[in-house]
């Protein structure tokens, strides 16, 4: 099929009444279809049901330091926790902290002790007046969501294929002291795909920040999350770049289990320099006596090393791959020529980036719910969920069973072709 812009006013019309018989006839069936969030699918969360095995009540509960799990202790997080996360992470055990289960509230304490106790001996955030956070777009909202929630000014940089727009972020990062942070999700981003190339690391490493707090905020969520075994993105590690280049302190890099072994059940940590994490260490101290040891425990016992933790994920890789493969079959085949869309091809991650002609993606995703498809809503992956040019959608394919994806990607490919005719037919 010729492009939709090429076509005549008769052609798109009889187009448009084809189509709308046939979402006449979807609506008419009552489906309840959810691609909203980055899910795991019950599949994959099966495959780390060993966990639960792997601790009886006969068990020896005490880690190699001797420790019994069971009791108060070990602030730092167990030995050989710290030496999974330091492996999943790219550094040595010595710049690990292992705090609960989720990366996200990791993000968020951040933020929070940034602004009330201030970063390595500055003046508290919330005493600087209005601060600011760069944020690559499209990008993650729940990153978004909580530099929103502390009042905190979001700025909008491009998200290019070699990552963000550098030469925007040496820019206002050298000349505005306000300007505290940025969000990063260096590998499989949230939702492009993209990751960052070796050129934008070593430039993040080499930033001359206004502002002595300032603080590179680097999401490993999908560090070895990957669809292929021969084919995976590879990333400079950050922290070692920026001992090289004398600004360790620059960097909080963070990474969980929650993709891993169960969302919300997991392990998360923070890697820094020596200073951030004494820095953190000080709230810590008062935020707890010490964080779930028995699950820390429970992740070591049952992956045992790096070389387990890889297997596992290729697990989940059989289980995603074929999923990712049907959803851009289903674009290419029916949206591919038609000039109405593009899309990402990512090798890892949970998320598709599809991109509508402007104007389009509140009605596109709109009119996939008339006929029971859930999406992330429209302008999410935008600071204050405004896509400025109304075009970025985030498609989740991990959740659904592969047959309602396939009926969830057709239904889109639908509304995508009707909202666009609308928009022609309009103009």
């Amino acid at each position: 099929m010729k492009p939709f812009k090429e076509m005549s006013r008769e052609e798109l019309l009889n187009e448009q009444s084809v189509l709308e018989a046939k979402f006449k006839e979807i609506k008419e069936k009552g489906l309840k279809l959810d691609m909203s969030r980055g899910k795991p699918s019950k599949d994959q969360l099966d495959l780390a049901n060993g966990m639960m095995d792997v601790l009886s009540s006969t068990a020896d509960m005490k880690c190699e330091a001797g420790v019994d799990c069971r009791n108060y202790g070990i602030m730092d997080g167990i030995p050989e926790a710290r030496r999974l996360l330091a492996d999943m992470s790219e550094v040595p055990e010595k710049n690990i902290l292992i705090y609960g289960n989720s990366s996200l509230n990791v993000m968020f304490d951040t933020v929070a002790r940034a602004m009330s106790m201030g970063v390595c001996g500055n003046t508290p955030w919330a005493q600087q007046g209005q601060i600011k956070f760069l944020c690559p777009v499209p990008g993650y909202d729940r990153h978004f969501g909580i530099t929103q929630f502390f009042g905190i000014e979001m700025i909008n940089v491009p998200l290019l294929p070699t990552g963000p727009d550098m030469d925007m972020v040496e820019e206002l990062v050298s000349k505005d002291p306000q300007i505290k942070g940025i969000w990063c999700v260096p590998k499989y981003s949230n939702p492009t795909g993209v990751s960052y190339s070796d050129e934008t690391v070593r430039r993040f490493a080499h930033l001359k920040p206004a502002a002595p707090d300032f603080r590179i905020f680097w999401d490993n969520a999908y560090s070895i999350h990957h669809l292929y075994d021969d084919d995976q993105d590879v990333i400079l590690e950050l922290l070692s770049e920026c001992e090289k280049a004398g600004t360790e302190d620059m960097v909080y890099k963070f990474i969980s289990t929650s993709k891993v072994s169960f969302p919300g059940s997991g392990i998360a940590a923070m890697a820094a320099s020596e200073a951030n994490l004494a820095d953190a260490r000080k709230a810590m101290f008062y935020q707890t006596i010490g964080h779930d040891k028995l699950n820390q425990l429970r992740h070591v016992r049952f992956f045992k090393d790096m070389d387990g933790v890889r297997e596992h994920m290729r697990k989940h890789a059989e289980i995603l791959r074929p999923k990712f493969e049907a959803v851009l079959e289903i674009l290419d085949r029916e949206l591919g020529g038609l000039e109405i869309g593009t899309w990402s091809r990512p090798k890892g991650g949970y998320f598709i980036s599809f991109d509508s002609l402007e104007g389009c993606a509140k009605n596109i995703v709109a009119k996939a719910k008339e006929a029971g498809v859930v999406m992330t809503g429209a302008g999410a992956t935008f600071p204050y969920g405004k896509d400025p040019e109304d075009r970025n959608i985030r498609i989740a394919p991990s959740f659904p069973t592969l047959d309602e994806l396939k009926m969830a990607a057709e239904i889109f490919v639908m509304s995508v072709k009707l909202v666009s005719i609308e928009k022609l037919l309009a103009e």
